[in-house]
């Protein structure tokens, strides 16, 4: 095996290496508490190659709205879906679109782009 073999080699399992952790690694970035506005408690987040902040904290009672921002033009991040809270909108590119989140019961809730490739979460506290 000559050195240039050895060198796509070792470059092939780098790649292969990242990749796996891009689309399968955990990349929590911490937990960011609403703030109040009003009599409202808001959040931004911001939608560009997934979502940040990924886990967000609200209140449980206060009256929610979710701001995401949305940077990235790609097709996967158009839409956002809670399931659990029955909530599938539309995000327009290069917008801002408020979803107000009902804050009654305790509990994570989980959330995803429309293809299920990027993911976040929020607790009701």
């Amino acid at each position: 095996m000559s050195v240039l073999q050895i060198l796509v080699l070792i470059l092939a399992i780098v790649l292969i290496a990242f990749i796996s952790w891009w689309f399968f690694g955990k990349h929590d970035t911490g937990a960011v508490s609403a703030t109040m506005v009003g009599g409202h408690q808001q959040v931004e987040i911001k939608v560009d190659g997934g979502y940040s902040p990924e886990t967000v904290v609200l209140k449980q009672g206060v009256p929610a709205q979710l701001i995401f921002n949305r940077l990235d033009k790609s097709n996967c991040l158009d839409e956002v879906v809670f399931p659990d809270q029955g909530i599938d909108e539309k995000l327009p590119a290069e917008a801002v679109k408020k979803i107000p989140f009902n804050t009654d019961q305790a509990g994570e809730y989980s959330y995803a782009c429309g293809m299920n490739m990027f993911h976040g979460k929020v607790i009701v506290k």
